[in-house]
């Protein structure tokens, strides 16, 4: 990984993750894939390795995560769905060619050939995302309740009424205010 950069947020669900590339949407952004190499980190970290990555093909692939994540927002909050981002995530998967396979271990993974390209790895992205938006797969999407952060997430909880996209920032950050406020009141 490469030091100077904020460190990727990680997530078990491949579309929200990717949209986790901009943090703190309604606060003090954090673009997390600011440079080609950073994209290529990312994408080598969730599986998706490819040898090299334009400006151009960064920007195509910011395209994509603020379409994902316009997209999930609007299921999350059951509006409908902006019909821009699902060209953007319709094209991005149309022009992907990657190849669903079972692992030894009963997984499904995506497997890029060697010559992939990023276009191959945004495929993959965005045929997740389908899959989340669609509702094919159990869980729920919402939104995290930290009013700066936003994030659209996937929730496979339980009782699905996870509140945070990542309790170890989100969840964290919104325990800590509480718990200094109420030190506050109570001294």
């Amino acid at each position: 990984m490469r030091s100077g950069f904020p460190d990727f947020r990680l997530g078990s669900v491949l579309a929200t993750s990717f949209t986790g590339t901009l943090s703190e949407r309604h606060g003090d952004a954090v673009e997390r894939i600011p440079v080609p190499q950073r994209l290529i980190d990312w994408l080598a970290v969730n599986g998706l390795d490819v040898d090299s990555c334009t400006t151009a093909q960064l920007d195509r692939a910011r395209e994509l995560r603020e379409s994902i994540h316009a997209a999930a927002t609007a299921a999350a909050t059951q509006d409908a769905l902006p019909a821009s981002a699902v060209h953007v995530i319709n094209d991005c998967s149309a022009q992907g060619r990657a190849a669903a396979v079972l692992t030894p271990e009963g997984q499904r993974r995506w497997r890029l050939d060697p010559a992939s390209c990023v276009e191959d790895a945004l495929g993959v992205i965005a045929a997740d995302a389908i899959s989340i938006i669609a509702g094919e797969r159990d869980g729920r999407l919402a939104l995290c309740a930290s009013p700066t952060c936003r994030a659209a997430f996937f929730d496979t909880s339980r009782s699905r009424t996870r509140r945070w996209c990542d309790m170890n920032t989100c969840g964290n950050r919104q325990k800590k205010a509480r718990f200094q406020a109420n030190q506050r009141k109570n001294p």
